[in-house]
């Protein structure tokens, strides 16, 4: 604003010509406009009380003598008004050529208040608002403040919050900030339904989605409060799900959202249109240079033509091409799928064409939004660094990266010119969410009796990427407490290495007459040596004891030596490896694909128990349709002792129960038919074939049936306890690897209190010595 003050005053707009008024020539035009200009001589302020004249000069772009126009006030005062000192701005100038510059001060707050909040507290709210005590009060500023608390409650999952900001005047320009919040009432989510959907059920499409139906006994989880952003990210899941299982023209054609009367909970529908099941057609690469040969770049794809449509195998086609371009020396590539799809034969033709970009490197890399997270644990996860040759695929995967975490609820990976053209800035931005979990549960089971757990795990300790857990459980069969550490990215490299410490009890006297305690912990370190292999090395020290009752293992107890050998306390100091192989097509509920894994362990670096142990399993899975699963499973293990020490009783194999159904817990293998005492054995080999069929009972009940049948055997104690001191036989141990089978039912679910397995079997091979059961049920901590 630009006003004249008892003066003539410099214009700052022509004044408009009037109908029949002469147009000035060009001369007179420039008279005019010498006119309008004015030399400053002094610069006077006027109605400054707080801010000394001297600051205020100090922001006005004018120095007297300079000759200034309308413009040049103009400027003036956008100046100062950019500064948010001030209220109000007007300059003038008087004809002897003093500039007046008239000030109203914007206020002081002297303090912030919150009234009506009990959800958040004080300290959250003051994170997020920018107005402070002894800062500058503007209405901008607090109308920002309030869409930040607004945005803050409806995060947390209450829409209907309202936010009033008051100002309270006090004496020497100061203010009172005031926000009075009507917090309404938790808006939760009261069902997700699907409409169009037929090849997978409501409940295989919300175990997708991140967003959950609000449920008692999610009294710490915030996915089932409303949330649109998160929505828009269940769109996305839902979309890749179905993509990666052939789905290729999948869409989601609408997501409604209606609020319930009350304001308390949505009824969130999606409908989707899945469309026809796809394979690839014909896969082709197209090179624009010749050095990059396609028929070998073709070779490297993992897709082949007729496999069933999946989106991942895309992402890993154009990973494999990065790669080799990059190693032939092409750093600067872009690979770009093209889909053409027939639906007349319901195949996928995809081109893959690689041609050389524009030679761009990453200038900086700005993290954004990370209020708890520090920011080495957000880079390390970044697949590019300064310096490095733009790529965007590295950039998706940086993304991917980011969000597997599980730290951030919503992550945003975007580029950005950067100070030259062969520059690129990479702007990250975040929204933490809430990674501490408490686990409190309570069970009965045939196994274990009465069941309690509590456990307490954080996923980002200090902000540092680190994995706590401490777990504490206890049960007629089992007792332990434990706590383990893990740092995902040990030494900055690619390495997760933890500790843990437990000390358990297990009270075998119901199987096997003896008590078995263990105390004491470990070191481990794992590294991925592909994105489907994992390499994990460990090394454990512990004090394991054996108890078994008074004049047991005396001179007329009637226990075995296979047991009452091992009877006190021995140190076990021992070092193994898994290497972990995972070719699934989904980790939850795999239709596709195998998973494998190969343990060792060597006792003996120094303790007192010497052996080699060594177990090997493999699964597979073939999907007939979604509802008709088919599992193999075979697993074998055997543990030989070394330097003419025998295996002792905790280091042996025991199956049955949930192990081999059909039978009880140790229910199978070598036994001493005295006491009738379980003795575990060396080796042991299972097989298992399940039939996931429908049960035809709602999706939302979460139950799951299956058909299923095991077969196995488990035996070979050392001889020294099957053989007396004469050389013969012992009648009384009975270990003959006899074959066992057994079929029957397996009822899995989803209960409120965690997973439930109910078994009834039918034992089809046995041995008179074996202890079988029909019934079990079971329940288990998924933690």
């Amino acid at each position: 604003m630009a006003a004249g003050l008892a003066g003539p005053a410099l214009a700052q707009t022509a004044p408009a010509i009037q109908p029949g008024e002469p147009i000035a020539a060009p001369a007179e035009a420039q008279e005019a406009a010498q006119a309008q200009r004015a030399t400053i001589n002094r610069i006077l302020v006027r109605g400054n009380q707080r801010i000394d004249q001297t600051t205020v000069l100090s922001y006005l772009p004018i120095q007297p003598g300079d000759t200034i126009d309308a413009a040049v006030l103009d400027v003036a005062v956008r100046t100062l008004v950019r500064t948010q000192l001030f209220a109000d701005v007007q300059l003038g100038v008087q004809p002897n050529g003093d500039l007046i510059v008239e000030i109203v001060e914007n206020p002081i707050i002297n303090q912030v208040v919150f009234e009506g909040n009990s959800a958040i507290g004080d300290d959250k709210l003051n994170e997020e608002v920018t107005l402070k005590p002894r800062g500058i009060y503007t209405r901008a500023r607090i109308q920002e403040d309030v869409g930040k608390i607004v945005e803050l409650y409806r995060l947390s999952g209450r829409i209907a919050a309202t936010v009033t900001p008051k100002i309270v005047q006090l004496d020497q320009n100061r203010v009172d900030v005031v926000f009075e919040i009507t917090e309404g009432p938790e808006t939760g989510v009261r069902s997700i339904t699907f409409l169009g959907n037929s090849a997978f059920s409501d409940n295989d499409l919300r175990e997708v989605m991140v967003t959950k139906q609000s449920q008692w006994w999610r009294l710490f989880s915030s996915t089932d409060n409303y949330d649109p952003n998160r929505l828009d990210y269940d769109r996305e899941q839902l979309r890749k799900f179905y993509t990666n299982r052939g789905y290729y023209d999948f869409r989601v054609v609408s997501g409604i959202s209606e609020l319930s009367p009350d304001d308390s909970a949505f009824a969130i529908t999606f409908t989707v249109d899945e469309g026809d099941r796809y394979n690839f057609g014909e896969v082709t690469v197209v090179t624009e240079n010749d050095r990059l040969n396609a028929d070998f770049l073709r070779a490297l794809l993992p897709i082949r033509s007729g496999d069933l449509y999946e989106s991942d195998k895309i992402e890993s086609a154009v990973d494999a091409l990065t790669f080799a371009a990059g190693s032939a020396g092409y750093a600067f590539v872009e690979i770009d799928p093209e889909y053409t799809a027939n639906p007349e034969t319901d195949t996928v033709d995809v081109t893959f064409r690689v041609r050389e970009g524009q030679r761009v490197y990453v200038d900086r890399i700005n993290v954004v939004g990370n209020t708890r997270t520090l920011d080495n644990v957000i880079r390390r996860e970044m697949m590019l660094s300064e310096g490095d040759a733009f790529n965007r695929t590295l950039l998706e995967r940086s993304r991917n990266n980011l969000r597997g975490l599980g730290f951030f609820k919503d992550v945003t990976v975007e580029e950005a010119r950067g100070s030259a053209p062969d520059r690129s800035v990479v702007n990250v931005t975040v929204t933490e969410q809430p990674t501490g979990e408490l686990s409190v549960g309570a069970g009965f089971s045939s196994v274990d009796s009465f069941v309690l757990n509590l456990g307490i795990t954080e996923r980002n300790f200090r902000g540092r990427g680190q994995n706590v857990v401490a777990r504490l459980e206890w049960g007629s069969l089992r007792q332990q407490i434990d706590f383990r550490f893990t740092e995902p990215k040990f030494l900055g490299r690619d390495l997760r290495a933890g500790f843990d410490a437990f000390h358990s009890r297990y009270d075998l006297s119901e199987y096997s007459s003896y008590d078995y305690r263990s105390t004491g912990g470990g070191v481990r370190l794992s590294y991925p040596l592909n994105g489907f292999t994992l390499l994990s090395t460990r090394y454990f020290l512990k004090s394991d004891e054996i108890i078994v009752p008074s004049n047991y293992c005396g001179t007329n107890g009637s226990g075995s030596t296979a047991l009452c050998d091992q009877v006190g306390s021995f140190i076990n100091s021992s070092a193994g490896y898994t290497l972990l192989v995972d070719r699934r097509n989904d980790p939850v509920r795999p239709t596709r694909g195998w998973t494998g894994s190969l343990r060792q362990d060597f006792a003996g670096i120094g303790g007192d128990v010497n052996y080699i142990k060594t177990e090997a399993d493999i699964s597979a899975y073939w999907g007939i349709s979604p509802a008709w699963v088919v599992t193999a499973t075979a697993s074998t293990g055997y543990v030989s002792g070394w330097g003419g020490d025998p295996i002792r009783i905790n280091d042996r194999f025991f199956k049955g129960g949930n192990s081999f159904r059909g039978f009880e817990t140790a229910g199978m293998g070598p036994r001493d038919l005295t006491t009738t005492d379980a003795l575990g054995g060396n080796f042991y080999v299972i097989g298992s074939l399940e039939l996931t069929v429908p049960n035809y009972l709602p999706e939302e009940y979460g139950i799951r049936t299956s058909l299923f049948t095991d077969v196995g055997t488990l035996g070979v104690l050392d001889d020294r306890y099957t053989v007396t001191s004469t050389g013969l036989p012992d009648s009384s141990i009975i270990d003959d690897l006899a074959l066992r089978a057994s079929a029957g039912v397996s009822i899995h679910w989803r209960s409120p209190m965690g997973p439930i397995r109910f078994d009834i079997s039918k034992v089809l091979g046995q041995e008179d010595y074996d202890k079988t059961e029909s019934f079990r049920f079971s329940t288990s901590t998924q933690f």
